[in-house]
């Protein structure tokens, strides 16, 4: 994770320029996936478990256009009272884009994204004029704290180094800029944040209003043993492979820890979680695993298992029946729903204000 995006996490002013995705709908279910498999074809997302859109209803409005972004940019790409957006300043914040997402902006979404990435600069810089002109001040206790919690996600202290160094980024510049996060954060909190209210009532109208958002489908909770046999093996590689996956299986089944048989052996992401896939409903995995896991009791272990991908070992945690999701376990994901949408529209509300009594140019 690069530092620029953990600053972009540890900073509530996501909330009015963009660094966190709008909200989804409220999750039905209360245990996400952990660590989905690549491998066995499931998503590494958190399993939805709202049902789907329903059929016939009206089709979302067409994208909006924007205006094209020119090949070449100027020095100055944008101005915020007076404040200048320069052309490096705009170009680090599309690379930190790209670099999240591991590819280049796609030529065909290039003026959209462009566009979005400014609005969200022009944003912040908005704020944190009016944080300045207030005279929002955070303490240098905080600033430390801020960057002692990014230092954490990094494995040393030289791997931290590397990427500030890559990213050009000197440790005063970040002190700088964990500032300005955290005053942008404080001016939120005050003018945003401590205006939001849900109420118990407010719960309870959204699940009664969107029953279908908390229909849940059949779902298993299962953990895997894989043994990858790749693509190119030829039938004593193969043969090896198999006798591995076997070892695996005749521990499993004499009552050995699965979890830690899985971070012995598994060789795909779940394996440091012991294994773990979290809930999946039908459909999400590749057919010869899905139809295995599905049949299994709740504690059984399967044979081996062969998928396009290798030999697997299945073990059934837990399964869940279909059915509405109660009011009970369904509440919280509407409270931290309802909190983001009250976050994100009076956010916006706040910026488009600032923007509205501001003078900004926009010359690209």
């Amino acid at each position: 994770m690069s530092v620029t995006r953990l600053l972009c996490l540890l900073t509530l002013a996501a909330v009015a320029v963009g660094c966190q995705k709008s909200a989804p709908t409220p999750a039905a279910s209360a245990k996400p996936a952990a660590a989905t498999s690549a491998a066995t074809g499931a998503a590494p997302a958190t399993v939805p478990a709202a049902a789907p859109a329903t059929p016939g209803a009206p089709a979302p409005p067409p994208a909006p256009e924007f205006k094209p972004v020119a090949a070449v940019l100027p020095e100055t790409v944008a101005r915020v009272n007076g404040d200048a957006i320069t052309k490096a300043e705009f170009e680090g914040a599309v690379h930190e884009v790209e670099s999240q997402e591991g590819r280049p902006v796609p030529a065909d979404q290039r003026d959209r994204v462009l566009r979005g990435v400014l609005d969200n600069m022009i944003a912040f810089r908005l704020l944190t004029q009016e944080a300045r002109q207030r005279h929002v001040v955070v303490s240098d206790a905080d600033i430390d704290t801020q960057l002692a919690g990014m230092k954490k996600q990094f494995p040393t202290e030289q791997a931290f180094q590397q990427a500030l160094k890559a990213q050009h980024m000197t440790p005063e510049k970040l002190r700088d800029t964990a500032r300005s996060n955290l005053v942008v954060r404080k001016l939120l909190q005050d003018e945003v944040m401590s205006k939001i209210d849900i109420k118990p009532s407010d719960l309870s109208a959204f699940y009664e209003k969107n029953p279908d958002k908390f229909q849940q489908p059949e779902a298993v909770h299962a953990a895997h043993i894989l043994i990858i046999v790749p693509a190119e093996a030829d039938a004593a590689a193969k043969a090896a492979l198999k006798a591995r996956a076997t070892e695996a299986l005749k521990a499993a089944k004499s009552g050995k820890d699965f979890a830690a048989l899985a971070r012995q052996y598994s060789q795909d992401a779940s394996a440091q979680h012991g294994g773990d896939l979290g809930f999946f409903p039908k459909g999400q995995m590749v057919p010869a695993f899905e139809q295995v896991a599905f049949s299994l009791k709740p504690g059984e272990i399967s044979d081996l298992v062969e998928t396009q991908f290798g030999y697997h070992i299945i073990k059934v945690i837990e399964k869940r029946q279909g059915g509405t999701v109660p009011f009970a376990q369904a509440a919280p994901q509407i409270q931290q729903f309802l909190e983001s949408q009250a976050q994100s529209d009076k956010g916006k509300a706040y910026v488009e204000a600032l923007r509205a009594r501001g003078k900004v140019e926009i010359l690209i």
